[in-house]
């Protein structure tokens, strides 16, 4: 894998709160904590676009005739069935 050499701007508070990470043993240096930072950051968006999709979808998909009780149901058996 290739790597990248960046320069950043940061402020006084946050290369105090870096530090305090490498300091406790959370990471070994800035490095390996920004790009944990940025693993973080990108399954977290990858989880609002799945959440996006499906509410899409779900507009999408017109108006239910279910009655909401119907719906919950339907959910818990395949949350159960599903494990």
């Amino acid at each position: 894998m290739t790597t990248i050499r960046k320069t950043i701007t940061l402020t006084d508070a946050q290369n105090k709160w870096i530090k305090t990470q490498i300091d406790s043993g959370a990471y070994t240096n800035d490095s390996e904590l920004v790009r944990d930072l940025i693993r973080r950051a990108q399954i977290e968006n990858a989880e609002l676009d799945s959440i996006r999709a499906a509410l899409i979808l779900g507009e999408e998909s017109g108006v239910s005739l279910r009655q909401p009780n119907d719906i919950r149901s339907v959910v818990k058996l395949r949350k159960a069935a599903s494990g």
